[in-house]
């Protein structure tokens, strides 16, 4: 069942199992309002065992560009598409885990369009053993509805 997400009144609905559930019910807004404003588009999430193939398409992605597996489990999904001016079409799909990491990955449909990986940490992680190991270094960045962001990103070499 999805629900759209509320930047004004931030809810941890969805996410109360989460240790940083307060952060990362934050970040999931900061997200929502990006979207709203930029393109106008609602932002809505769902439980990410309604989304087996899109979770079974990031695993992938994850796993083949980076040998990448995180053991912290999946609670929420956004199926997030686009229309940019420029780039045309862009599938934005966003996994919200039980750590407080986010991923999404930004798939411009075009061919040749910009495609990649994108981490996210919600205030009060630790970086994940997955991703210190790999040698991700990440940017900080202030938010008013997630506190401090950090995060990093990897450019995707494959098609998928």
């Amino acid at each position: 069942m999805s629900h759209v997400i509320d930047f004004v009144n931030v809810s941890t609905a969805g996410l109360e199992s989460s240790p940083v559930a307060e952060a990362l019910a934050g970040l999931r807004a900061n997200e929502a309002r990006y979207f709203a404003n930029k393109y106008k588009v609602a932002y809505s999430t769902v439980p990410a065992a309604e989304k087996p193939e899109l979770v079974a398409w990031l695993e992938r992605i994850l796993r083949e560009e980076r040998g990448l597996e995180f053991a912290s489990p999946l609670l929420e999904v956004a199926d997030i598409e686009v229309e940019d001016e420029k780039a045309g079409t862009i599938r934005w799909p966003e996994f919200y885990f039980r750590s407080g990491l986010v991923v999404n990955v930004l798939w411009t449909v075009a061919d040749g369009g910009k495609r990649a990986v994108g981490f996210k940490l919600a205030q009060g992680m630790e970086v994940p053993d997955e991703l210190a190991a790999a040698g991700f270094k990440f940017a900080r960045q202030k938010s008013k509805l997630a506190g401090e962001i950090r995060g990093s990103f990897f450019v995707i070499k494959g098609d998928y």
